[in-house]
């Protein structure tokens, strides 16, 4: 059987709170995993690394994203794509929304 998840808006799907972080899983199988991020201005996902390759889009608003030893500065629209193990960070320069896409069947390399 087929499988469809239809989401006619992500934004609308995560909130962007007073003061916080909050996150949402809308989507999660073998293949991949994705969560919406709501960062109220200021707020900082302080720098980590994913044991899988993941990718950043930027849904609503302005981040600082640090990307191993780049910083780029990401609107709306913005994407970026990480390998497994590299170290990263979002700052949210504005009230922002974003989604990331970790992707758990990556083949090493890929």
């Amino acid at each position: 059987m087929d499988r469809c998840v239809y989401l006619p808006s992500l934004t609308a799907q995560v909130d962007v709170p007073d003061n916080g972080i909050l996150s949402r899983t809308v989507y999660e199988d073998t293949l991949l995993k994705v969560v919406l991020f709501g960062f109220d201005t200021g707020q900082l996902l302080s720098e980590h690394t994913a044991s899988v390759p993941a990718i950043i889009q930027i849904l609503e608003g302005e981040a600082e994203l640090r990307l191993g030893d780049e910083v780029v500065q990401a609107g709306p629209g913005a994407w970026a794509s990480m390998e497994a193990n590299l170290p990263h960070a979002v700052i949210a320069k504005t009230p922002l929304k974003m989604a990331l896409t970790m992707l758990h069947g990556a083949k090493p390399g890929a």
